[in-house]
């Protein structure tokens, strides 16, 4: 009995074991068809990988390091009506190369150009007679006459230019050795003297032909231009020092504005500008950037810039 018993469990052993073993073969045969395909699904990739390696390659030959690519959403197209593209302000328009400029627009005020200025004064002490220029605003012309003078110091020193210039005129056939040379330096000192207190050279010419003191000296415009400032009055005792008239030529007049600290880099000396003045509706004069002062404002976080413009063509 014992040995039957034995056969028994011999025999189911067996057949457990055999069992196991069957279904361990079909657990690794299933496995590993399911590894082969996955695997061919993934060759196309691999494929698309490689097609894309060269640049890869060539980013790692630079020094940078290869990162897997990401995979890219699909664009979806979406419809809108024209109404719809109204309303939420889409605009179509075709691309174009074209250069970009920037304007900047800025206020600023206009004034005379400081270069264009001129002070009439006086180089002696006199007074004045008769005022032609009477009244600020007048637009005077250069060498257009603007008071007359008389000063006693002018007046002596005319009259040592015609001793001078007479005695010349007797000693100059003198065989006196140094006589004849020295009427001629003294004549020479006395017409510098004249000169030098800015007697135009029509004065001395006229001094010359009439042969006496001129008493009223005529004071002529330096340049052509506006009178801006006038403290010239008839019988007024003037000094050398005093500032009668200020002409200022205005064909070219300076615009000084302000322009944000953002835009100071747009803007560079020479750059051309557009000018418009409220008194002057419609009319666009020209102009160009002059200077940029380095002159920030800590509050308005502005710096001045100075334009040229010239008003008359």
């Amino acid at each position: 009995m014992k040995n039957r018993t034995n056969i028994s469990y011999r025999r189911a052993f067996l057949v457990m074991l055999f069992t196991t073993i069957a279904l361990s073969i079909g657990v690794t045969a299933l496995w590993w068809r399911l590894h082969a395909s996955r695997s061919a699904q993934a060759e196309p990739s691999t494929a698309q990988t490689s097609e894309a390696t060269p640049s890869s390659m060539q980013s790692m030959s630079a020094g940078q390091s290869a990162t897997p690519s990401q995979p890219e959403t699909a664009l979806a197209p979406i419809q809108l009506s024209p109404q719809r593209m109204q309303s939420i302000g889409v605009q179509i328009g075709e691309v174009k190369y074209q250069p970009v400029n920037d304007e900047i627009r800025f206020y600023g005020n206009v004034q005379a150009d400081e270069r264009r200025l001129a002070y009439v004064q006086t180089r002696f002490a006199g007074w004045i007679r008769k005022l032609y220029a009477d009244a600020t605003g007048d637009f005077v012309r250069k060498g257009q006459p603007l008071f007359t003078i008389y000063s006693p110091d002018l007046v002596t020193t005319e009259q040592e230019y015609l001793i001078a210039k007479k005695n010349q005129a007797d000693l100059q056939q003198s065989s006196v050795t140094g006589v004849a040379s020295g009427a001629a330096s003294l004549l020479s000192a006395t017409r510098d003297r004249l000169l030098q207190w800015e007697i135009s050279s029509s004065e001395i010419a006229k001094l010359d032909s009439e042969g006496k003191v001129i008493t009223d000296l005529t004071i002529n415009s330096p340049v052509s231009g506006y009178i801006t400032e006038k403290s010239a009055l008839p019988n007024m005792y003037v000094q050398p020092e005093m500032h009668l008239y200020t002409v200022s030529d205005l064909s070219d007049v300076w615009v000084l504005a302000q322009v944000f600290q953002n835009d100071a880099g747009k803007i560079k000396p020479g750059d051309r500008a557009e000018i418009t003045v409220d008194a002057y509706p419609g009319r666009v004069f020209a102009g160009r950037v002059d200077y940029l002062l380095p002159q920030l404002d800590t509050t308005t976080r502005s710096l001045p810039v100075r334009l040229v413009s010239r008003t008359q063509d």
